[in-house]
């Protein structure tokens, strides 16, 4: 991060946030405060958090990394 106002310090956040309005706020109206919330929530674990390459994963998602960490013989149980 840089200094207070640097261009980059909001782009992570501006790049969740747009991805989150596009594929989950603007599909539908929502009834209920809670009905959202479990939306946002389901989103982020199911489809936010598998894509995003992680840096502490070697800039892989999780699903790549799981299948190249888990052995042949740990998929065919």
């Amino acid at each position: 991060m840089g200094r207070v106002g640097a261009a980059g310090d909001n782009a992570a956040m501006e790049s969740f946030f747009s991805l989150l309005q596009k594929n989950v706020l603007d599909r539908r109206s929502w009834t209920t405060r809670e009905e959202l919330r479990i939306a946002i929530v389901t989103w982020i674990e199911r489809t936010y958090h598998r894509r995003r390459r992680q840096a502490a994963l070697g800039r892989l998602t999780p699903i790549e990394f799981e299948t190249i960490m888990t052995t042949p013989a740990t998929q065919a149980a």
